[in-house]
């Protein structure tokens, strides 16, 4: 702890020259998941603009990977359980094959010659990335030789990270995330059994005082040395919810770029302490509470989907079993530069259109004059592209926007198990689908059945297939203002929703 007063002065440097804070005003920040180039020096903005997992705007249009290089933890978390050979589970620390730094950098190779958006790899384990250093960064190593245009990124607990900053600098890897669930050692003794520090085992409220200690040191390096870092926390109901405002206050004040509040997934099948002991995850309304107390901190963000350890495409989405070690024997690699940089200058083209259709639509709703504190939660159907573009039958995750006049924004993401299965609607699915966009007042699809129409619009959900292949943004405005319009004409009475579950996601009927 002692380079803490040295790193001081580098910090407050960064901070007042180009680097992420809060500017002030309805939690609006200088940088974050969902800001553009007009809202953060140029520099950075060319570290997220493709970024899926730094930008929420980009996680629309590209791809990340993960590679299972890392099995070895240093730390046991009661929400953690590591399994290998699992294609059923969608979940931190879950990975079908574990791989060698060369296997890892074959398939990152293939996967960016088959998918040009892909343009990131990260390694968040199944275990921790700075636990396992020489498989890390080898495999870091190899694919800048190999792929130089794909951005790299790792994933840590923050133990090991201050010994190893430099080597994160050496390699050119310029986003981390550190997953920090307290900045207080008593409440982290309640989600920390143990960890392994200086070939010791440590218990209680002295392992969870180290690792505070090293994260919050590991942040501070990590920022004066200009790494973009995203901060994970899991919000555990009864334990850190109260709390985690005051980790985002603290991984502010040390240059965190994001904090990404995630909700507990607890089911007792995945043989966690925290699933096994019955504690609860949180509700859609309690993690949205949570996240909107933090407004005003570290920037937020709310797109994250909790990936495998060995993901392959867009968020929300994965096709690794595409791309398994048998499978990649037999493939034809042509890792075309040109080629991926055309892709990415379309979607470039393709994100100036999603923009200015929202600006427009938002002139539109500012002029109308009907109940302008009106706000209300949008579901969506889509498969990409930021389109409303996927059946409502087929959707395996919604997405949820926050409408009002002012702003239509990403609040989230509801997981479901798929309604449709072989081509027909299965009834029994259908409840748990209405639940978790119960909160919200309408679902944008691009085509629905009469069935769940129906049970929809007895739930209170108004089920709207008329904005079809439209930008999400704007069709999520245009419904709100012609919405806005039926209120204020009394033609619908609007009403307050209720709340929402939160899908814990890991066994889905279409996987068994």
């Amino acid at each position: 702890m002692g380079q803490l007063k040295p790193l001081k002065i580098r910090l407050e440097s960064a901070s007042n020259g180009g680097g992420c804070g809060t500017t002030g005003g309805e939690g609006k920040a200088s940088c974050g998941s969902s800001d553009g180039p007009q809202d953060m020096p140029a520099e950075v903005w060319d570290k997220v603009k493709n970024h899926p997992c730094y930008s929420e705007e980009a996680h629309h249009h590209f791809a990340r990977m993960h590679v299972a290089v890392a099995p070895a933890c240093n730390i046991q978390c009661n929400y953690c359980n590591r399994k290998y050979d699992c294609s059923n589970e969608s979940r931190p620390g879950v990975v079908s094959q574990k791989l060698t730094p060369e296997q890892a950098v074959k398939k990152v190779v293939a996967v960016a010659s088959a998918i040009p958006q892909m343009t990131v790899l990260g390694i968040a384990g199944p275990g921790d990335a700075l636990a396992n250093p020489r498989k890390t960064f080898d495999t870091m190593r190899m694919l800048t030789a190999r792929a130089p245009d794909i951005k790299l990124c790792l994933s840590t607990n923050g133990l090991a990270l201050p010994d190893l900053v430099d080597e994160i600098c050496k390699h050119n890897i310029d986003h981390v995330t550190i997953t920090i669930n307290m900045v207080d050692p008593e409440i982290g003794a309640k989600i920390y059994p143990w960890i392994f520090w200086n070939h010791k085992r440590l218990t209680g409220i002295e392992a969870a005082t180290v690792l505070h200690q090293r994260q919050m040191l590991g942040l501070e390096m990590l920022t004066a040395r200009g790494v973009l870092t995203k901060v994970n926390s899991v919000l555990i109901p009864g334990i850190n919810d109260q709390h985690l405002m005051d980790v985002n206050r603290e991984v502010k004040k040390r240059g965190a770029f994001l904090h990404n509040i995630m909700p507990l997934i607890s089911e007792p099948e995945h043989g966690t302490v925290f699933g096994l002991t019955g504690q609860r995850g949180p509700s859609a309304q309690e993690l949205k509470a949570v996240q909107d107390a933090c407004m005003g901190g570290a920037n937020l963000m709310r797109h994250c989907r909790q990936c495998r350890a060995d993901a392959v495409g867009l968020l929300g989405e994965d096709r690794s079993d595409e791309f398994t070690l048998d499978k990649l024997d037999a493939m034809e690699v042509d890792y075309d530069l040109e080629k991926r940089k055309a892709y990415q200058d379309k979607v470039e083209q393709e994100r100036s259109a999603q923009q200015a259709a929202k600006q427009q639509a938002l002139a539109v709703a500012s002029a109308l004059q009907a109940a302008q504190d009106l706000k209300v939660l949008v579901a969506v159907a889509t498969k990409g592209g930021g389109r409303v573009n996927e059946h409502f039958g087929h959707v395996t995750e919604f997405q949820v926007y926050e409408v009002s006049a002012a702003k239509a924004h990403f609040v989230g993401h509801r997981r479901v198990d798929q309604y449709c299965q072989g081509g027909a609607g299965d009834d029994e699915q259908l409840p748990s689908v209405v639940r978790a966009i119960n909160d919200c007042h309408a679902v944008l699809v691009a085509k629905i059945g009469a069935c769940p129409r129906d049970e929809l619009m007895l739930a209170g959900v108004e089920p709207v297939d008329a904005y079809v292949g439209e930008f999400i943004e704007k069709a999520a405005l245009d419904w709100f203002n012609d919405y806005r319009a039926r209120v204020a004409s009394g033609a619908v009475l609007h009403q307050h929703r209720g709340d929402a579950a939160i899908r814990q996601g890991a066994y889905t009927a279409l996987a068994a």
